[in-house]
């Protein structure tokens, strides 16, 4: 009896999702000299968890299906869609964020203390294209890898 977990679109999108976020907080821990869990769910940074899941999905579905089926037509759109909004609404939302907690910020320094400024708003939302890139080469790597293992 197969499973959920003999599914290899899944294996694949679920892969591509754990790994990238592993390297993720790896990356993270690199560059700041800290560990901080959340980056292990966090949305935002290298590589795009996003991309890689969507991307190995569509992957795993061109490679099992077929490129003229409709689990790669549907695969496919999604991908386009998340990595667009990742590197477009996303983004700028971080890029926001960041603006109005430096914003925030002054303001306290000058004595405003009418503002709430104990809590910081999410800077990590969005990707760069390095980044949305970096997570769709390893969601297609991935879901090779998978796709080539399991029967």
């Amino acid at each position: 009896m197969y499973t959920l977990f003999d599914n290899a679109f899944f294996l694949s999108a679920a892969a591509g999702w754990l790994v990238a976020q592993v390297l993720k907080t790896l990356i993270h821990m690199f560059f700041t000299k800290k560990f901080i869990a959340e980056r292990l769910i966090g949305s935002g940074g290298m590589p795009s968890s996003h991309s890689a899941s969507v991307c190995a999905l569509a992957t795993a579905a061109c490679m099992r299906s077929g490129v003229d089926s409709f689990e790669f037509a549907i695969s496919l759109v999604l991908a386009l869609i998340v990595m667009y909004d990742a590197m477009g609404v996303r983004r700028e939302t971080g890029i926001q964020a960041k603006l109005i907690n430096e914003m925030l910020q002054a303001f306290e320094e000058m004595g405003n203390s009418d503002l709430p400024t104990d809590e910081k708003l999410k800077e990590f939302v969005g990707h760069t294209p390095l980044q949305v890139m970096a997570g769709a080469i390893l969601g297609i790597v991935i879901a090779v890898v998978i796709c080539n293992i399991l029967p």
